[in-house]
């Protein structure tokens, strides 16, 4: 899947615009880093790299990303959207009956759009600009609990589409038929098996074929090899505890990893935190108003970043 790249405006206007930062929202580095990044939580904010509010809407989203042509895809409310700065709605797609419940929202190097729906008809659906549904890829979530079925899925440069399975405890991948061509056990007992609750939140695929997932109540974050062996691994007695709830991820293409606590309620703890392959936190997000459900690192530095969980 090709790489997105944002306009040069959108960088200007990430870096540059000149409302004064909010107190309660402040990036903490050691390194000297400052990200742009997306925030999909209890409000949904484009946070610049001077931690300046440079977007928001006031309602809470599940998944989201800053598109090239510099508008937002999100997902609130059962509803799929695509929205301009000024917040004008170009692309929108709503949950069907019976489901209960949409979260995936991710545009697809080919212009269609990805979501999941949750419940009694779980699938993954790829819908074309005028909302057709070009691919309708039927999903085995091994539970009834709509909620607790699926969450943050991406489609693959091989076509295929990698699934997290929060109670079966998998990370599934499957054709466009429906058919599971393979399985990343989470509750493995180096893990802790499923007395600790890794359940599979986030699922990214990298270039090696590796496989980066955020093990949500089980609070550590897990890289698995093609067979499903655990080649590494992060967790709170690594970081000091800044783990709480990990959904959002994204691994940067200097081989970091960027980790959102969504269930940390201290205003004064990090809700998001950006980890080296060696262990160390390099950087923080610290914001008392709001949580981070999903996340979209934007640019660091001045310069915009390859989303290596989109490819």
């Amino acid at each position: 899947m090709k790489t997105f790249h944002l306009s040069f405006i959108l960088l200007v206007s990430i870096i540059f615009v000149s409302a004064a930062a909010k107190p309660n929202i402040r990036q903490v580095s050691s390194e000297g880093i400052r990200h742009s990044i997306l925030i999909c939580g209890k409000v949904t904010q484009l946070i610049n790299e001077n931690s300046d509010v440079i977007w928001e809407v006031k309602e809470s989203s599940r998944d989201g990303y800053v598109l090239s042509n510099g508008n937002i895809l999100y997902s609130s409310k059962n509803v799929a959207k695509e929205v301009t700065r000024e917040n004008k709605i170009i692309w929108s797609y709503e949950l069907a009956k019976p489901n209960k419940e949409l979260g995936t929202a991710v545009r697809l190097a080919n212009g269609n759009t990805m979501v999941v729906e949750r419940g009694p008809k779980p699938r993954l659906l790829e819908l074309s600009k005028n909302k057709k549904i070009i691919i309708e890829v039927p999903l085995k979530p091994e539970t009834n609990n709509g909620h607790m079925q699926t969450r943050m899925a991406r489609k693959l440069q091989n076509g295929n589409y990698i699934v997290p399975h929060l109670l079966a405890f998998k990370i599934k991948e499957y054709r466009l038929d429906g058919t599971v061509v393979n399985e990343i056990k989470t509750d493995l007992l180096e893990l802790g098996g499923r007395d600790a609750e890794n359940w599979p939140f986030t699922a990214i695929r990298l270039s090696n074929g590796n496989t980066v997932a955020n093990l949500t109540h089980g609070n550590k974050t897990v890289e698995f090899d093609k067979s499903g062996k655990v080649v590494w691994r992060v967790d709170n007695s690594h970081v000091e505890g800044r783990f709480a709830d990990p959904c959002g991820g994204q691994r940067l293409p200097n081989g970091n990893t960027v980790i959102s606590s969504y269930a940390q309620r201290d205003p004064k703890k990090v809700r998001v935190f950006e980890v080296t392959r060696n262990k160390e936190v390099v950087w923080e997000l610290f914001h008392s108003d709001t949580n981070a459900h999903g996340i979209h690192v934007v640019s660091t530095n001045g310069k915009i970043l390859s989303d290596l969980s989109l490819k």
